[in-house]
């Protein structure tokens, strides 16, 4: 049996302010499992022929978008991916696609009624923040310009945060492929509660007129490297607020079973987990 540590939604120490963020919790419990990923995979398949379902399925609809650098699952109720991957390595960061030629678009594989709009982040107060970052697509235009799709998107804080800390940590899962043959990389928002009052309440602010893309609180990175046959893993969770650059990047390291908890997700399930050493155990985990 393994042991997995149930996690909490908690404040730590980030500067000199306590943000909300993913911890241990005061009081962690500990519960067995057969197995340390849970088989979460089950398939609606062709069970909507029933009497129930007669007229058709609602939902809900998480569209999966295969792209040039990644491959993305779209949420349509909160308008922001659910996830987005990567596959990393020397060779394909190579190329000479620059930005400066590609123009942030709206998904036209989403159907309108449930896309982020362009219109949406206007005035905002909020960047549209990569989840796979141009400087991981510069193998040709095509792949630069679909990082600019609305899909691989979800509103940031700009100054302190997408162009500052997020970048840097966007730049450290780059430079791991100096020291490891792949590197896997999935990114993607959260949305954790905070306590008020005793009680816990999920907030998030939500752009656009009407009101149409979520702001997320938090997001993650799950990283995992590796070298010959060996495997480490590593995960990452951050509050979508600024960050003082002096913030050491190991405060944010978090199990993965805690952003799993959190964003009811399951990465790289076809790996035996006990057998892959911890990211921070291979590589110092910070910014040069």
């Amino acid at each position: 049996m393994f042991k997995i540590l149930a996690v909490v939604v908690a404040s730590i120490s980030i500067g000199a302010s306590a943000v909300p963020a993913l911890s241990q919790g005061n009081d962690p419990y500990i519960f067995d499992l057969d197995s340390p990923q849970l088989d979460v995979r089950a398939s609606l398949g062709d069970n909507t022929d029933n009497e129930f379902l007669k007229y058709g399925y609602p939902g809900p609809v998480s569209d999966f978008l295969l792209r040039s650098r990644y491959a993305t699952s779209f949420n349509r109720a909160l308008r922001n991916p659910n996830w987005v991957a990567e596959h990393l390595t020397l060779a394909n960061l190579n190329g000479t696609a620059d930005r400066s030629n590609a123009d942030f678009k709206e998904d036209k594989d989403i159907p309108v009624m449930f896309r982020a709009h362009l219109k949406d982040y206007y005035r905002s107060g909020f960047d549209r923040g990569h989840m796979c970052p141009a400087a991981d697509a510069k193998k040709d235009d095509q792949a630069m310009k679909e990082t600019f799709l609305l899909t691989n998107m979800t509103p940031q804080v700009g100054v302190g945060f997408n162009r500052n800390y997020w970048a840097y940590l966007e730049a450290f899962v780059r430079d791991l492929t100096k020291s490891f043959d792949d590197v896997y990389c999935i990114s993607g928002p959260l949305y954790l509660p905070v306590q008020e009052d005793g009680k816990w309440y999920v907030k998030y602010q939500v752009i656009g007129n009407p009101p149409n893309v979520a702001v997320p609180t938090h997001f993650f990175k799950v990283v995992l490297v590796k070298q010959g046959s060996d495997f480490s893993l590593g995960a990452f969770a951050l509050p979508n607020k600024a960050i003082d650059n002096s913030t050491p990047l190991t405060d944010f390291d978090v199990p993965v079973e805690t952003v799993e908890k959190a964003a009811g997700l399951v990465f790289f399930d076809k790996l035996e987990r006990t057998s892959v050493t911890p990211l921070c155990s291979k590589t110092k985990c910070s910014f040069k």
